[in-house]
């Protein structure tokens, strides 16, 4: 059936509805006046507010001659409208069904398959301590749940753990996998992760510190609240800090079986944070080191960055990226993000490359996809690495490493050697 064609069925099926509407309001407003319509002043059914006799509320439909449905005389519907509007409705109802089946349907993207958490955590990269800590955790976890539901005595674990290190080295992301993990053995029902810091808990009024934080308890439900940098919630005479922590002990107590918390942030900080408090102290009892990513590691990062959005680098030129990372782990001994600073670098890299090729006409996909020497900006001609501090960040023979790549930018020896000094 065309679609003009439907569509005047439709509109036909529409008219009939209506039709049976006024057939139905005429029948039952006409019984209303014609039973009442003599009464007192002496006023008929032909004077009656209904119209004169024989012509009802309405006038007939088209095509239907002679008195209307309760005309004078009439005992009993010609029709029963009733019925013919129902069976109208059903006719426009299949209509209507029939035109959204004829419409196309937005395609469905296909889910991509979750992928399963312990292979996510292997495939991070380095972390072995880690990823052995995480694995220890889950088989411990997973057989305490197991004597449990066999009515074997289990022994109390506390799933609440304590993540430290320098920014960048994977807290977060080990949380989450730590998140879909729990929910995986059947700890944790849902096994999101909520993220938030002090600015997400805290509040600028008494009491209001309170609502604030448990309404992030409440996305948590299920899943993992991390804290990062928790120890901002305990500074001296801070009282803001100290009703957040009480708002989340009481949390952990009252919804132990289904919420986890997991506070991050320097190591030594994050000691006295726990320590500081008897609540804290008893519940976060487990402790997950992130040690800093050593140069190969940082390099690793780095090249994963690349082949994640299509970038190609040059065995040279990857070197001196190497050497850009080095020299910035040694500026920053103390204070050096990681992971986060080789994004940072990876940022500023393509951004430089995206100015270069903005300045060509009609470039390939090579030209998009390469970076060069000279996306790597001005640090390459002057990129040296402080003799100060070599030896702590790289070792002896990176030291020689990097001042061969000033050079020469070629020396594949020195290369394998300092990478056998890192391991």
């Amino acid at each position: 059936m065309g679609n003009g064609m439907k569509r005047d069925k439709e509109l036909e099926t529409l008219q009939k509805i209506t039709n049976m509407q006024k057939d139905l309001l005429g029948s039952l407003y006409g019984d209303f006046f014609t039973g009442t319509g003599t009464t007192g002043s002496g006023s008929s059914a032909g004077s009656s507010p209904a119209g004169s006799a024989g012509s009802g509320v309405n006038p007939p439909p088209a095509g239907q001659t002679g008195a209307g449905p309760m005309g004078p005389g009439a005992g009993a519907l010609d029709k029963d409208p009733v019925k013919d509007a129902n069976e109208a409705l059903k006719e426009a109802q299949a209509l209507f069904a029939a035109d959204a089946n004829l419409k196309p349907k937005e395609e469905e993207k296909p889910k991509e398959p979750e992928e399963d958490p312990m292979e996510a955590l292997d495939k991070l990269i380095g972390l072995t301590t880690i990823k052995a800590d995480v694995k220890e955790l889950t088989a411990f976890v997973k057989v305490q749940k197991a004597r449990k539901e066999q009515g074997l005595k289990s022994v109390p674990v506390s799933l609440h753990l304590v993540f430290t290190g320098n920014p960048g080295t994977g807290k977060t992301t080990v949380a989450r996998i730590i998140a879909q993990i729990y929910k995986q053995i059947g700890v944790l029902s849902k096994g999101q992760l909520i993220e938030v810091d002090r600015s997400g808990l805290v509040a600028g009024y008494v009491g209001q510190t309170a609502l604030k934080t448990q309404e992030q308890i409440a996305k948590a439900k299920g899943g993992v609240l991390f804290i990062d940098e928790a120890y901002a919630l305990a500074q001296k005479d801070d009282a803001f800090g100290q009703e957040a922590i009480d708002t989340i002990l009481k949390a952990m107590e009252d919804n132990r079986d289904d919420f986890v918390v997991i506070v991050a942030g320097y190591t030594e900080p994050m000691r006295k944070f726990i320590e500081s408090n008897p609540g804290l102290k008893s519940r976060f009892n487990k402790y997950i080191e992130f040690p800093d990513y050593n140069i190969d590691e940082l390099q690793q990062i780095f090249e994963m960055n690349c082949k994640k959005y299509d970038y190609i680098v040059a065995e040279d030129v990857m070197r001196q990226v190497r050497a850009l990372i080095t020299a910035r782990k040694i500026e920053n001994i103390d204070n050096f993000a990681n992971a986060r600073e080789v994004r940072n670098l990876f940022e500023e890299i393509i951004t430089n490359q995206a100015r270069r090729i903005a300045g060509i006409e009609n470039p390939t996909n090579e030209d998009m996809m390469t970076i060069l020497m000279e996306d790597l900006k001005e640090d390459v001609e002057e990129v040296k690495v402080p003799e100060a501090g070599m030896e702590e960040a790289c070792g002896e023979e990176a030291k020689e490493e990097s001042e061969t790549s000033d050079t020469s930018g070629s020396n594949e020896t020195t290369a394998e050697t300092t990478a056998e000094t890192e391991e």
